[in-house]
């Protein structure tokens, strides 16, 4: 998909590197493409039980990973971080009871997702939305579930415990060439 669904874009100014009063606070900051902004839904707080339909993946210049349009039941449109294998015309779901199938793309609480799956766009706080593992193909393991907490291998190899009624997508981030990518010669 080429065209941005414009009813989820939102301008992006710049600031040339100057702050409030004019003054430049930020040296060699200016030029560049314009842009415009995304709306990424992190959180899929009210999509809960909702089945959607990817429309298509996209590029997005703010961000390393690309995104998916996705069309739901009710006929609203939203953007997501577009996993790695998902295809037009797939259907992803959300869910809090996990009554959902574990595949790419689907959302729901890590007490449901079974152990050893990889998962991005992980809470960090229960509705606050996806803040761990958002850029082009980065994943979290999910290792281990005690207690109140899941234990997440991340790709830098730190271990980390979030709370097991964080919401997290599972599969692996798409584009994950984007690391491999030469700019000039530097």
């Amino acid at each position: 998909k080429f065209q941005p669904e414009t009813s989820l874009l939102r301008p992006l100014p710049k600031t040339g590197g100057r702050n409030h009063h004019g003054k430049i606070t930020s040296r060699g900051i200016g030029g560049g493409a314009k842009r415009r902004y995304r709306l990424i839904d992190f959180k899929r707080r009210d999509r809960h039980g909702m089945s959607g339909t990817i429309l298509g993946i996209e590029y997005d210049p703010n961000r390393s990973s690309h995104i998916a349009l996705v069309q739901y039941a009710d006929g609203q449109k939203r953007y997501i971080i577009a996993p790695n294998g998902i295809k037009a015309g797939q259907t992803i779901e959300c869910s809090l009871e996990g009554a959902v199938e574990p595949t790419a793309g689907n959302m729901m609480q890590l007490r449901y997702i079974p152990t050893g799956l990889d998962v991005h766009c992980v809470e960090l706080i229960p509705g606050r939305g996806a803040q761990m593992c958002r850029s082009a193909g980065s994943y979290a393991k999910l290792t281990n579930k005690e207690g109140e907490y899941a234990t997440l291998v991340l790709p830098s190899g730190e271990v980390r415990r979030v709370g097991i009624d964080n919401r997290a997508t599972i599969g692996e981030i798409g584009d994950v060439d984007h690391r491999l990518r030469r700019l000039g010669k530097a």
